[in-house]
């Protein structure tokens, strides 16, 4: 059995080495992919120098990262691990043997710590609101949507279209697995502290908002008629608390004093009516899609048991 530990990185020329060394240690087996993101340090030079094989991808962003490691990269089962130093190398054969004994797509690294400066209050907070804002609509699977640390199968892998530019990737890998009712699992790992002199290249706010929009999109996308039915809705309110006092004074008088007003409430509603019946639409066409993806995920081997296996 072939494993990959795919390590994406980006201005990680201190913590690199120990990354690198330490799933060499823990999985001594494996192949060990660090792929570079236009670093201006000597990142490519120390993960050569630890002993790994070194890609580059030129667009920026660690979803552009992730998805050139799945196209690039063969396995049957893949570690994908940030390059910060901060996670457990020596649980990945734990993650690895809960995929394999349970025939699993996902297993997710679940940060534990006592150290706010590994995990700072921003982080846990913002990650507990949108890991809640993506179980209350996709589903309560995993408890740390966010978590840098995941194995996965070759099904997952070569049937993730992986669109996500930034590190928003995490979110959309999630959802995917949900969208698509694939076995998942959570394994508590340590999260331990940065190295002195290695910047988080996360923002609280900025990544945390761009987050919350692809979360948006994805309910477009695979909810659609949830949202434009809550669209709809929100139109059909406004129009008719602008029409009710239109249509009293109607029936009251015979007149129409509020003419403007009763063009928008009329124009809103008809908006509304419209966003509902695209809703609709779009939710058959979304089935179909959601149906060929299954089909394409179904047709990938599943994980095979047995770590000796060649």
């Amino acid at each position: 059995m072939k494993i990959a530990v795919c390590i994406p990185c980006h201005n990680e020329e201190k913590p690199i080495p120990f990354v690198v060394r330490d799933f060499k240690d823990a999985l001594p087996e494996a192949d060990i992919w660090v792929f570079d993101n236009n670093s201006k340090d000597r990142t490519v030079e120390a993960a050569r120098e630890a002993g790994a094989l070194v890609g580059q991808e030129p667009q920026q962003g660690k979803g552009n990262v992730v998805r050139r490691m799945f196209a690039d990269i063969e396995a049957d089962i893949y570690v994908l691990v940030d390059g910060d130093n901060t996670y457990e190398a020596a649980a990945a054969s734990r993650l690895i043997q809960t995929l394999l004994d349970n025939n699993l797509d996902i297993v997710t690294g679940c940060r534990v710590t006592d150290s706010t400066g590994a995990y700072r209050p921003g982080h846990k907070f913002g990650n507990w609101m949108l890991t809640s804002l993506v179980a209350t609509i996709f589903g309560k699977r995993t408890k740390d949507m966010l978590s840098g640390f995941r194995v996965f199968s070759r099904r997952f892998v070569k049937s993730f279209p992986a669109l996500s530019r930034g590190f928003e990737i995490e979110t959309e890998l999630t959802v995917h697995a949900l969208e698509l009712r694939m076995p998942i699992a959570d394994v508590d790992t340590v999260y331990g502290d940065r190295l002195p002199g290695s910047n988080s290249k996360l923002s609280t706010i900025k990544d945390g908002v761009r987050i919350l929009r692809v979360i948006v999109s994805l309910v477009k996308e695979e909810r659609p008629f949830r949202f434009f039915g809550i669209i709809s809705l929100l139109g059909a309110l406004v129009s008719l608390v602008l029409g009710y006092p239109i249509v009293v004074e109607f029936l009251q008088t015979g007149l129409v004093p509020r003419f403007p007003t009763a063009i928008l409430s009329a124009s809103i509603m008809i908006l509304a009516f419209l966003a509902f019946i695209s809703g609709l639409i779009l939710d058959t066409v979304t089935l179909g899609r959601r149906e060929m993806k299954r089909l394409h995920y179904l047709s990938l081997p599943v994980p095979r048991s047995g770590r000796g296996e060649q």
